[in-house]
């Protein structure tokens, strides 16, 4: 298991985790939507995203 690569793949998916969210919501209000979240679930959603970017970034054997 390489580590470095692991640990990259981790910030990169934590960096860019709140970007697709927003790019989410922005594109929600555009669409007339109004979304309001607490902290709380702002915190879960950009863990679950940051999971998803994760799996897709790393390869499957």
């Amino acid at each position: 298991m390489n580590y470095k690569k692991s640990l990259l793949y981790l910030a990169i998916s934590l960096l860019l985790s709140p970007v697709v969210v927003y790019i989410v919501l922005i594109a929600a209000g555009a669409a007339g939507a109004s979304y309001e979240m607490t902290h709380g679930e702002t915190f879960i959603i950009w863990l679950l995203m940051a999971i998803v970017i994760n799996l897709s970034l790393t390869r499957k054997e």
